[in-house]
């Protein structure tokens, strides 16, 4: 049977193609039943999905239990927490079902990090730390995510939970917690490796990686990316320093005493997709950076400053193919907003931070079949759109249309040397 959130949302308008998505559900839950050895187990997966999916007030034990009709929420707690299946095998027939349905030859693949607010000390992985997702230090567990990106949708693909040092530093409470004695500590950088490296494996047909500061300013992270022949463009802090080719000094300059060598031919106004209120404008500029990766391949330091503030200006190292244009490079950079929208839709429609599990594969399970549950609304979504578009006879338009306007001379800017 089709979620009822699905329904509810489509069916108005979508007409026999409901039906469509009701079997593209089964389709999926069916390619899943070989991670489960039980048939209990296999029921409980698409009720589990099926509650992720409905308008239930909050996606927990307790209400996904009564969702799918029991009278207490013990089996299902056994489902998520104890029962014999692979969260990590999931995850590998998620991120596969995510590539055949959203991928495409410009796809980008996005690091970023997400807060789940907590109360008490016995949840894996909780202390009192930042949380980007609060604004402020709040007692939380962070996650840090991998999605696919492209013109046809964002979904998650790959899930860390990050232990801080005061977790792995006692190992009396990782067992406690269920944390295997092989995890170490890892910074956010490494779990963001961790990931990209299975992507890799997996062939995963993504030409960029695109994350913010916390990612795009670790050295270790960019190095590695770069001896897999993979482009990037990330954030990073204005204090980077950086080797600007043609500079007479050969010191590496912090990012933002280059802007004032920017003269205006070197800013194009461009847009970096389309946001909830039109296109986002900026003002955007490239300068050469000093490499030694060969002549196929090109450092610059990507700049963006906003229109109305021109001294409000965010920078990027971009690692890429020589010749790429910018207009290229800002769409790419464009791509790192796709992964907040997916945040905020994955715990709105799926529960992805609703969890009540201190354990540590708990959080791994119920967070995967969260991302599993919000990938099928991507796609469900991305086939409404394109039935609409098709019944009022508009053509096929993909889901998350990247709309930039060229510019001239956008390759001599990606090329170009500090004035």
């Amino acid at each position: 049977m089709l979620p009822t959130i699905v329904r509810e949302r489509f069916a108005p308008s979508a007409g026999p193609n409901v039906a469509a998505w009701g079997r593209q559900f089964e389709d999926l839950a069916q390619r899943l039943d070989r991670r489960f050895c039980r048939r209990e187990q296999r029921k409980r997966l698409r009720t589990y999905l099926q509650a992720l999916l409905s308008p239930i007030e909050r996606k927990n034990g307790w209400q996904i239990a009564e969702h799918g009709g029991d009278v207490s929420p013990d089996q299902m707690q056994r489902f998520v927490r104890t029962a014999p299946w692979d969260e990590h095998a999931v995850r590998n027939d998620l991120r596969q079902d995510v590539v055949e349905h959203v991928a495409d030859p410009t796809g980008v693949m996005v690091v970023d990090e997400t807060g789940f607010l907590k109360k008490g000390v016995k949840s894996a992985g909780v202390q009192r730390q930042y949380s980007g997702t609060a604004g402020r230090v709040e007692n939380c567990q962070i996650g840090v995510f991998l999605a696919y990106a492209s013109a046809e949708g964002c979904a998650f693909i790959d899930r860390e939970l990050y232990l801080p040092k005061s977790w792995t530093d006692d190992r009396d409470r990782c067992r406690e917690a269920g944390i295997p004695d092989e995890v170490a500590f890892a910074t956010k950088p490494e779990l963001a490796r961790q990931m990209l490296e299975r992507a890799h494996a997996a062939d995963v047909p993504a030409p960029w990686v695109t994350a913010d500061e916390v990612y795009g300013g670790n050295p270790a992270l960019r190095t590695w990316l770069q001896s897999q022949g993979q482009a990037y463009v990330m954030a990073v802090a204005q204090t980077e320093a950086v080797h600007v080719v043609g500079m007479a000094d050969p010191n590496p300059v912090p990012a933002r005493d280059l802007v004032g060598w920017l003269y205006g031919a070197s800013w194009h106004r461009l847009s970096a997709g389309a946001g909830s209120k039109g296109l986002r404008l900026y003002d955007w500029a490239c300068i050469s950076l000093v490499h030694a990766d060969g002549d196929n391949w090109q450092h610059w330091l990507l700049a963006r400053r906003q229109i109305e503030a021109l001294h409000e200006v965010a920078y990027y190292r971009v690692f890429a193919p020589s010749g790429t244009p910018l207009t290229e490079l800002v769409r790419v950079a464009g791509m790192r907003w796709s992964i907040e929208v997916a945040f905020e839709g994955a715990k709105q429609e799926a529960g992805l931070d609703e969890y009540e599990v201190r354990m540590w594969a708990g959080w791994y399970r119920h967070v995967t079949l969260s991302m599993l549950a919000y990938a099928f609304l991507v796609v469900v979504r991305r086939h409404a759109w394109d039935a609409d578009r098709r019944k009022k006879g508009a053509g096929t338009k993909r889901l998350f249309p990247l709309r930039y306007r060229k510019s001239g001379g956008c390759s001599t800017a990606c090329s170009g040397t500090a004035p």
